[in-house]
This record gives structure tokens, sequence and C-alpha cells, in this order.
């Protein structure tokens, strides 16, 4: 049996082939099937190892209808040596074939884990704004893969928007480059950056000045404090919260939450056992509402539940879509990404793997 390895750059290629619509459909269909209760789909908790630098995390998932992965991370210890986390986190996902019972491929998941959030956080925004938008502005917080991905995926994805800040708790190496990139593939949208603090250390909108007028926020911070008070964000903004995963994490405050009134969240008992921000506010299952229960599903196309959707529009003056990752988002990405591969001729298959000896 032959094993397909896809490398970073492999991954990278396969993904550019699927359009933000496609992408949208393959987290609409995940989220849809999870939030039904479907029997083909198997979430066991995920296993954690201390290593010398890392914790790694193994995180199997299974849905019938696609296949089943086990995604590997491994996430820097606060004591690594410098080198070792200024990497970020090495992840590959292990996708299995279904009726051999053997490894198909082994993918390169630094990106995916990214583009899938992204993916999912672009559903949110395609779901809970109106039919019609065009928003001009997007602010993001942070500087790593999540809002590289973000980014790049919203401004595909909405050609009207105008306006990008990216704001960080440093202007670093990382986040130059981050911007550098994001210049070069949309030369038409104005990009600025900034630090969160002090306010007037860097050229350009401050932080308030950049929220106040944001169509779309994106946050994505290991943050234990708000990264913005309440006050900043206008009516009508939509957030997109990916960065707490913790209940010690933050990136808004309770004031913010609340004034969303229904939450809609990408799972709700993993939400209210790891959201911070959702703790803190105290919120019940009644507060939140689950992706997948706003969506009809026909076939590989999806249309919003216009009910539901306006009834969670109009409990608050903002919405929030909160995510902290269900391992089934990993097993569409992953079997996705292989089958176009495959389809392509991308990547290095090795024929003799599981050769009988």
């Amino acid at each position: 049996m032959s094993l397909l390895v896809l490398s970073a750059r492999d991954t990278f290629e396969a993904t550019t082939r699927f359009s933000p619509d496609e992408l949208v459909g393959l987290m609409a269909g995940v989220f849809a099937q999870l939030s039904s209760s479907d029997p083909g789909i198997v979430q066991p908790h995920r296993t954690a190892i201390s290593t010398e630098n890392h914790t790694a995390l193994f995180m199997p998932s299974r849905i019938a209808s696609s296949g089943t992965t086990m995604k590997v991370v491994s996430v820097p210890a606060a004591g690594a040596p410098e080198d070792v986390r200024a990497r970020g986190l090495p992840a590959s996902t292990i996708v299995m074939d279904e009726h051999g019972g053997h490894v198909r491929a082994i993918v390169n998941a630094r990106l995916l884990t990214a583009l899938r959030n992204a993916a999912g956080s672009l559903l949110s925004a395609r779901v809970l704004l109106p039919s019609n938008a065009n928003p001009t502005s997007i602010v993001a917080i942070g500087a790593g893969a999540q809002i590289q991905a973000h980014v790049s995926l919203f401004l595909t994805a909405y050609p009207s928007i105008q306006t990008c800040a990216i704001f960080n708790r440093s202007k670093n190496a990382r986040l130059q480059a981050l911007c550098d990139r994001v210049r070069a593939d949309f030369p038409t949208v104005q990009i600025s950056t900034g630090i969160l603090s002090p306010p007037d250390d860097h050229e350009g909108p401050t932080l308030r000045e950049s929220i106040g007028q944001a169509s779309i926020i994106v946050t994505a911070t290991s943050s234990t404090e708000p990264l913005f008070p309440s006050e900043y964000v206008r009516a009508g903004t939509h957030l997109c919260l990916i960065g707490s995963y913790k209940p010690e994490m933050h990136e808004i405050d309770t004031d913010l939450v609340r004034r969303a009134g229904k939450i809609v969240v990408d799972q709700k008992s993993a939400c209210l056992t790891e959201a911070g921000e959702l703790i803190s506010a105290s919120c019940t299952e009644s507060d939140l509402v689950e992706i997948g229960e706003l969506l009809d599903i026909k076939g590989k196309s999806w249309t919003p539940r216009a009910g539901l959707v306006q009834d969670v529009r109009q409990s608050g003056d903002i919405t929030i879509f909160k995510s902290v990752g269900v391992g089934v988002q990993d097993v569409a990405i992953a079997c996705a990404v292989v089958e176009r591969a495959m389809k392509d001729g991308i990547g290095r298959p090795i024929e003799d793997y599981d050769e009988e000896l």
C-alpha cells in the first residue's frame, strides 16, 4: 500500500485550489452534522503527553461520511527555549484508509488548523451578517497563523473591505512579515498595524479608532485580560473570537458578551468548559446557539435558517461567533486536502510503505 506525504508547501499548494465558498461549505456540513448528533461522528477526548519542550496533544476523530484522522500538535512549554517557541506549533494529521485500515496519508497540519478555523469564522459572517452586507473594514488582533489565515480568507471573500488593521502586543518581525504578505496579496486594501499598548506608541489609527470603525473583528490571542472594552465596539459589528481555550483566558469583557444576547458557538459543551469569556459571563446553554443549528443542508449546499438567524440578530446589537475548535473540523479539512492533492498530483507518494514482506 502506498502512503501520501504532504509537506507544509504541498499542503499550502493544495489549499490554494479551494475557493472561500468551498471551504465554508465544508465547515457548514461539519457543524450541521455535529449539531444534529450524527452517530457517524466520533470525538474521543484528546490525550496530552509532556515532552522535553512541549505538550504533545493527540486528537483522533471520525466522520463516517468523510474519514478517520488523528492530529498531533506540539504546544511549546512556557520554559521552552526561544528558538523552539519561535517555531510555533508543529502539527501533523494522519489520515486513515477506511477500507483497508492502513494509513493513507500524513499531512503537515500547521496551516490546516488555522484554515479550518478561518473557514468556520467566515461561515459565521456569511450566516450572521445580512445577505446584502458589504463590510468595509476588518480589525485583527494577533500576528500568528490564525490571523494570517483569517485576514487572507476574509479579504478574498469580501472585496468590499477597504481597510485592514492588524494589532499585536509588540511590533515584532512576525507582525511585519504578516503585514508585508497581506500587502503583497491585497495591494488595493489599506493595511495598517499597531500595538495594543501604550496607545500612542505607533503610527496610524489607535486601537479605539480602528475598533470603532470595524465591520468585522477577529481576535486570536492567548490573552488573560480583555483586549479592549465593550464601549469601543459599534452596533452591528460581527466578532470572531478564536483565541481563548482555557477558563482563565479572556479576549473580550463581560459587557460585550452580554451585548450580543445569544452567542453563536461551534459546540456548546466545549465552549462552556473552555471559553473564558463565556464562563466569566456565567453563560449557560440557553445563552448559546450552535452554528450548526442555524443551517439547512441539502447535499453539498447550505442555506441559513432565516427565522433562527433573525432571532440571534435581534437578541443584541452585535453578533459574536466563539470557537474553541472541534476535532471533526480537522477530519473534514484533512480528508478534503488529501483528495485534492491526489487528484492534482500534489505530494510525495511512497509506493511500498506497507508492502508485505
